[in-house]
């Protein structure tokens, strides 16, 4: 069983995907105590659970209050998420960080090609003064692989971020800029760009530093202020191993082993039909030893293409770092 949970990246279309999901739910309601209780709490039995629908998706506020686990193997790492002072943040224990890394690599790999074709740069300045922020994590590793003598992280080197993008410019070098929202808008009041080979990444949030913009102003004003075409993002949280992109007009697609869903804003129980505004609900079927179905407080549309759109936050829920608010 668990040999074939770990072969999640090999899922290829949507009969693969669904029975991958039921035998997750199988596995961790018997290995996840939390998990199990939430089932229990809400009486759903896994003997009559027979599609992916019917798995019921835990509330993302537990990672704050519990440890969620699904194994017994001491974590290799806990990521935490981010929050202002006095806000309680969610821990993400994790026992295998081969299963995060497989996710995340062959995850860009699909989107974007191999790594070690593009220089890297991380202007992640808010993650970057906070230990175990699983974003860092990621860039980090995908900087160490791209192997360019480029990539690297910048936190106040204005000077330096600008430089090193004309140079690489100027070289028609593929360069990925990947960048918290706030410190994007920094860089485009600092300087005029112009960028042909650079792919600017939004990562979400303003971290308290501004305040939150529409995602389609924020893009607009990151294009002109670029001179780019369009503006790429990156969808992910503390409480999953994987990602979703958009490539242009803020519409994310994921990888063949990652699902999204509403529910319904009134009943957080019923799944809702694609083109309804509800709630994010998240299937990560590389989240293995942790918990695999989650209900965000994120608000959002899924389309009938697979894609979905992130439009807000529930009003009750705490502003975190990887989200835009609708205003």
């Amino acid at each position: 069983m668990r040999s074939y949970l770990e072969a999640f990246d090999t899922i290829s279309n949507a009969e693969e995907f669904s029975r991958h999901a039921l035998a997750l739910f199988q596995y961790q309601f018997e290995h996840n105590k939390v998990y199990r209780s939430y089932c229990d709490l809400i009486n759903v039995n896994p003997t009559e659970v027979q599609k992916t629908t019917e798995i019921p998706f835990l509330p993302i506020e537990f990672f704050k209050s519990h440890r969620v686990c699904s194994s017994k193997i001491p974590p290799e790492q806990y990521f935490e998420s981010s929050g202002t002072t006095g806000q309680i943040r969610s821990r993400h224990y994790v026992s295998d960080l081969s299963l995060y890394h497989k996710s995340f690599e062959k995850g860009f790999e699909i989107f974007y090609g191999s790594i070690q074709g593009y220089a890297l740069l991380a202007l992640l300045p808010s993650y970057l003064e906070r230990e175990h922020a699983s974003l860092v994590y990621m860039a980090n590793t995908l900087i160490q692989k791209s192997k360019h003598p480029s990539s690297g992280f910048y936190l106040d080197e204005w000077d330096q971020l600008k430089n090193t993008l004309e140079d690489l410019e100027s070289k028609n070098q593929k360069t990925i800029l990947l960048g918290v929202s706030f410190a994007l808008l920094e860089a485009i009041e600092k300087y005029n760009w112009n960028l042909d080979n650079t792919l600017v990444m939004e990562t979400g949030g303003m971290k308290g530093m501004r305040k939150e913009w529409i995602r389609s102003a924020l893009h607009n004003r990151l294009m002109q202020g670029f001179g780019v075409k369009s503006i790429h993002a990156e969808y992910g949280m503390t409480e999953l191993l994987s990602q979703a992109y958009s490539i242009a007009n803020g519409i994310f697609y994921c990888p063949p082993w990652m699902q999204v869903s509403t529910r319904a804003p009134e009943d957080p129980f019923e799944i809702q039909s694609v083109g309804k505004t509800g709630g994010l609900n998240i299937i990560d079927l590389a989240n293995i030893d942790s918990c695999a179905f989650i209900a965000t407080q994120d608000l959002g549309v899924c389309h009938s293409d697979g894609g979905f759109e992130v439009l807000g936050r529930f009003d009750q829920a705490e502003i975190r770092g990887c989200n835009l608010m609708v205003v």
